[in-house]
């Protein structure tokens, strides 16, 4: 079985990752594919498409075929997936001939959607494709220690869903996912921006800004920022500069969905487990835990401990590849 390549690799909407068991991280690129509308030819992927995203001429369309962690576009999403599958085995040297691949899931995710995840992969040629929660593959590369029996709990901000689940016994006991994450913020920034100052600004400036001044906490000290867009009424191009407490006050809607989502889990925690979560608090991997003040909101609004994951953007993928060993076990805590 070993001498088959083995590999991990975390669907997420706004980035791919791929582990190999050998390798561990080989890959870390944007879901974006650049396809050409004339000959339905993918341009490019990754990076290089993302770099793409509002400088295009017409015939050339960046899509993103992920939406909230599932394939909204089921071709797009195998040529992506082969495209980077590809690059991998020329960058490691090793052939991905038949490859044994793990990949996760939304734990919210419906049958259909799960089968789509399943072909898009088995349509590379591989031996074996197994499907893994989200939360599981994020507490497994959390070094959680998920198959003793004490509650773990990690949430999962992503780009497009937020993920809370509580494993115990190598299996999921309570789990909620909203379909909330990074990108539903950068829109609410978007319309803040449009809604007030008659300003369009494109994702990319809205991500900046969530990563420059964004804040999850109310109180903290407040920062500017000079971002430039195009004036809706002159069509102009336009520069003005706002603040992180207006950044706050976009984002604030999205952050108390994600926070409900946590206190559902929680609710609905057996009561042996909730001592557990009361020492060991919880832990938060995915890129919206880098959102500056998160721990100590979410540490205020649930009195319990929040602690920030020792890589938490790549702790899904590193989860799903480590998992292979664990996946028969995995299996059968889950059946």
């Amino acid at each position: 079985m070993f001498s088959t390549a083995e590999v991990g690799i975390d669907l997420g909407t706004a980035n791919i990752l791929i582990y190999t068991k050998s390798k561990g991280i080989v890959l870390n690129e944007p879901s974006v594919v650049a396809i050409d509308v004339n000959t339905k030819q993918v341009v490019a992927v990754g990076t290089e498409a993302k770099e793409m995203v509002g400088k295009t001429p017409q015939n050339i369309i960046p899509i993103r075929p992920l939406k909230d962690g599932v394939i909204a576009d089921y071709d797009v999403t195998s040529q992506m997936l082969k495209a980077f599958l590809k690059k991998v085995s020329k960058q490691i040297g090793m052939s991905m001939r038949k490859p044994v691949v793990v990949v996760c899931t939304p734990s919210g995710s419906t049958t259909v959607e799960r089968r789509a995840i399943h072909n898009a992969v088995s349509s590379y040629g591989a031996k074996q494709v197994h499907l893994i929660e989200e939360p599981i593959a994020a507490a497994i590369g959390a070094d959680l220690p998920v198959d003793e029996p004490v509650a773990n709990v990690v949430v999962d901000i992503g780009g497009g869903t937020s993920e809370v689940g509580i494993i115990s016994f190598g299996g999921v006991v309570s789990c909620n996912s909203v379909r909330v994450g990074g990108d539903k913020m950068d829109e609410e920034i978007i319309h803040h921006i449009r809604k007030n100052y008659n300003i369009l600004i494109g994702e990319r400036t809205a991500e900046n800004i969530k990563m420059e001044i964004g804040y999850a906490h109310q109180n903290h000290k407040e920062e500017t920022m000079e971002i430039r867009g195009r004036d809706m009424v002159t069509g102009l191009p336009k520069t003005i500069t706002i603040t992180s407490k207006e950044v706050y006050l976009a984002l604030k809607e999205s952050l108390e969905q994600v926070l409900g989502a946590i206190r559902t889990t929680l609710e609905n925690c057996p009561p042996e487990l909730s001592g557990d979560i009361v020492d060991h608090g919880i832990v938060l991997t995915g890129g919206g835990a880098l959102l500056q003040g998160m721990q100590e909101w979410l540490s205020h609004e649930l009195i319990v401990p929040v602690h920030l994951a020792p890589n938490p953007l790549e702790s899904v993928a590193i989860g799903t590849g480590r998992s292979l060993k664990m996946i028969h076990k995995l299996q059968k805590a889950t059946k």
